[in-house]
């Protein structure tokens, strides 16, 4: 199993669901064995890869519940080296299911470890817009935490609660936790805000900000309806130009980690 990466925000509307679908779309591109897993019940990136609710059989609710195995749970989509497994409205139901459950933040991780058919090179895992079981569960399992940030006046006071949820997360469960990066989202060039908030948040965050931006962008918006990435379905649009930056950004960043691990 390769890196494994939660992307989180507690804020809905921040971009995270189109970022997992396009960020694993462009790494897949690449030739990448990209796995992605939709730990959000509302189930978007699901369908955003053309996977719709009547066709989703084995879920990561079964995966969770311990009623299907990992390699049970994955499903193809419409990109080659793109896996999924699947989100589930049951999901909404697990924080009350697994109440009684002493170990209920590690069942996440437990299941990853146990995986033994064909590997991936990244794992991107899709998670609810709140700080409940499930994104505990992806934060436990994750080496490393991705956080789409929208460009808006409040960009940075959820950020705090969500790094002191990470914070805690390293502490308790799962101490190799690091942040993967900060991503600007929604960003609207011909609004003076956007320019005034990416300023800000680089200020405040340093070199922890990709330099990557993602724009507001009608393409990025019409994708999903099209149970498709933005790379498949208008590869030149600045959307997904964008998502293709952010993958040679990530990759670039490994290789540098990776020299330097190696010296």
């Amino acid at each position: 199993m390769g890196r494994v990466i939660a992307v989180v925000n507690q804020k809905g509307g921040v971009g995270k669901t189109t970022t997992t679908i396009n960020l694993g779309a462009a790494l897949a591109e690449k030739g990448h064995r990209v796995l992605l897993i939709d730990l959000d019940p509302q189930g978007n990136a699901s369908t955003g890869l053309g996977l719709f609710p009547g066709n989703r059989t084995t879920t990561a609710y079964e995966l969770l519940s311990e009623e299907g195995s990992l390699a049970e749970c994955l499903a193809g989509t419409v990109y080659e080296n793109l896996t999924i497994v699947p989100g589930s409205g049951d999901l909404a139901g697990l924080d009350a299911e697994l109440s009684e459950d002493p170990h209920r933040g590690q069942r996440l991780r437990q299941r990853l470890a146990v995986y033994d058919g064909d590997g991936f090179d990244t794992v991107l895992i899709d998670c609810p817009p709140s700080l409940n079981i499930l994104t505990v569960n992806a934060m436990t399992a994750a080496d490393t935490v991705l956080v789409p940030l929208q460009c808006e006046f409040f960009a940075l006071e959820g950020l705090t609660q969500l790094l002191s949820t990470i914070k805690r997360v390293q502490q308790r469960l799962n101490p190799r936790l690091r942040i993967e990066g900060i991503l600007l989202t929604m960003y609207d060039k011909r609004n003076n805000l956007s320019a005034e908030v990416a300023v800000d948040v680089r200020e405040n965050l340093g070199s922890q900000v990709y330099d990557t931006i993602i724009p507001r962008n009608v393409r990025l918006s019409e994708a999903p309806s099209h149970g498709a990435p933005v790379l498949a379905y208008d590869g030149d649009s600045t959307g997904a130009k964008a998502y293709r930056r952010l993958a040679e950004e990530m990759l670039a960043t490994r290789a540098i980690e990776a020299l330097e691990g190696a010296g």
